[in-house]
């Protein structure tokens, strides 16, 4: 029994995670240094995102042939995104007018850090730039940036000419699948190394930051992970008991991959491995290769409801009165600002400082007040953007009637192969 539990990699990651935090306290000075740890496991991972996303979506389009299908279900799935991200925006955004945790906080007496590196980025985002960065100018260029959103238009730009093409299509067709299952086999090789890969990032962040940075902002920290919570349990739950799931049942298979995301704070660490379980879990094979890579650009719940509570926060901390159509003009621009942030560390931080800079109503410099504590929240926004592509594609497959439920009676009654 203790050796099959040693061998999960649930209970190996979630050891890690521990001695990462533990190591952290004790001598932060040596776990500061294994930030090459960590980043060597996100490298790693990185390394096969965008060949799997290729061939994920490619061999998905090939096999469903009708283009119409494909259109019906990205049209679906962009509708999908606006709305429930929407909703994370509005309930992170009453919530924190309900708590008022910024509320006597005095910004002279916080720690502030440098936020130079990310208002510099800030300043070149823009939604015309987002929307152009799309269409990538060299196809090679965007698989070695891992930029997801070139490669995913690239994806389904190839899969469709792949299925125009007919028999020969489909002989390329397979032979791209044969391809992917060896990518898939790398990615099982490069998870016997997460535990080790979640130990460093977690050790650094606590070596680097430390606990005592999370006492004065523990208020905004505790309101922002209950949202969360929240938002996950009560209207994602909800989605999913509208359409025949449970959300309890669906955080158990995927258990590993959400332990993962919190010591890496990264939700594309996981990526990979989404994509093979919700194929696992009984959703059609074309419905996940489309629905998951586009979710990370598009259907970010977490980042929304961190924008919306960080944004409000800085008001309060700075005594800047909103009304409510100041309020409702920040849902309207944190509604587009927010799908420009990818599924990597410190994008949210970085449409946060873009956000502040075009309203011009509450302080950018604020922002230097939540660095200290913006990795620990950036777990909680990574877990939330991971569960909530999980449930858009239930929610999909179960719409195209592309889901097999004795697929998921087995997946929920076998124990994790990990």
């Amino acid at each position: 029994m203790l050796r099959r539990l040693a061998r999960n990699l649930t209970v190996q990651v979630l050891f890690a995670v521990i001695c990462g935090v533990v190591l952290g306290v004790v001598d932060p000075g040596f776990a500061k240094q294994l930030k090459p740890v960590g980043d060597t496991f996100i490298n790693l991972v990185k390394m096969v995102i965008t060949p799997i996303i290729f061939l994920t979506i490619v061999h998905g389009i090939a096999s469903m042939a009708d283009l119409r299908k494909l259109g019906r279900v990205g049209g679906k799935a962009l509708l999908y995104f606006e709305i429930v991200s929407t909703i994370a925006l509005a309930i992170g955004l009453v919530i924190v007018n309900v708590t008022k945790p910024g509320a006597g906080l005095d910004a002279t007496t916080l720690a502030t850090g440098d936020i130079s590196s990310y208002t510099k980025v800030a300043a070149q985002q823009s939604m015309l730039e987002f929307f152009l960065h799309i269409v990538p100018s060299n196809v090679v260029a965007a698989f070695a940036s891992g930029d997801l959103l070139p490669v995913v238009f690239f994806s389904v730009l190839f899969g469709v000419a792949l299925t125009a093409t007919g028999e020969a299509g489909r002989e390329v067709a397979d032979l791209l699948l044969r391809v992917q299952s060896v990518f898939f086999r790398i990615v099982a090789i490069v998870m016997k190394v997460a535990p080790i890969g979640a130990f460093g990032a977690m050790a650094f962040t606590i070596g680097t930051f430390g606990l005592k940075t999370l006492l004065p902002l523990g208020r905004l920290m505790l309101d922002v992970y209950l949202t969360m919570a929240l938002f996950v349990f009560v209207v994602l739950g909800g989605i999913c008991r509208l359409y025949g799931f449970r959300i309890l049942s669906l955080l158990r298979f995927i258990r590993e991959e959400i332990l993962l995301v919190l010591g890496t704070s990264s939700s594309e660490a996981a990526l990979p491995r989404m994509l093979e379980k919700m194929e696992r879990y009984g959703c059609a094979k074309p419905v996940v290769g489309l629905v998951i890579p586009t979710g990370y650009s598009f259907n970010l719940d977490g980042t929304s409801i961190y924008l919306s509570m960080a944004t409000i926060f800085i008001a309060q901390v700075y005594r800047v009165d909103l009304s409510l159509s100041q309020q409702l003009t920040l849902l309207g621009i944190l509604m587009l600002t927010s799908k420009g942030a990818a599924g990597v560390t410190g994008s949210g931080f970085i449409v946060l400082a873009s956000t502040l800079a075009a309203t011009r109503t509450v302080p950018v410099e604020g922002v230097a007040l939540l660095l200290g504590v913006d990795r620990f929240m950036s777990e909680a926004r990574a877990i939330t953007n991971l569960i909530g592509n999980g449930v858009a594609t239930l929610v999909i497959s179960r719409s195209e009637g592309a889901f097999d439920d004795a697929k998921r009676v087995i997946a929920e009654s076998t124990p994790s192969i990990s």
